[in-house]
């Protein structure tokens, strides 16, 4: 994940995110991540998260530093890396308080489903993601 992500959302880190050695639980930064899918997809899509069809697949997380309560907020940086047939990933770096440098970078897949199953990936979103995310 060398590339930069155009789409960025700032959270607090609240109390009730730290483990007992004070550091954010290593579930939370999934939290964090589907927080920011969340708001890109609304922002991007122009869709409600709970109107979009679709499952978490994967997700997988490389930790670099702890974040703890002191760096007060942390920062989600996020965009679409890829689109498949009916499934797509997403990349994350994730930065606590106003550091340059990551403390975690991640990656999900999400797959796009209806009642009946997983269903093609629509083509309004492809476009939507390949002009916010130009060279997608």
């Amino acid at each position: 994940m060398d590339r930069e992500f155009p789409f960025h959302v700032e959270l607090p880190v609240r109390y009730r995110d730290l483990d007992t050695l004070e550091h954010v639980n290593n579930a939370v930064y999934g939290t964090y991540l589907e927080q920011a899918r969340i708001e890109y997809f609304e922002e991007v899509l122009g869709v409600a998260f709970d109107e979009l069809g679709m499952v978490l697949a994967s997700i997988e997380m490389d930790f670099r530093r702890a974040i703890v309560l002191d760096d007060e907020s942390v920062r989600i940086d996020c965009g679409v890396t890829d689109i498949g047939e009916s499934s797509f990933r997403m990349g994350y770096r994730v930065y606590a308080g106003g550091a340059d440098d990551p403390a975690a970078t991640g990656e999900t897949t999400l797959v796009v489903v209806d009642e009946t199953g997983t269903r093609p990936v629509p083509e309004s979103w492809r476009e939507a993601f390949r002009e916010f995310e130009p060279g997608l």
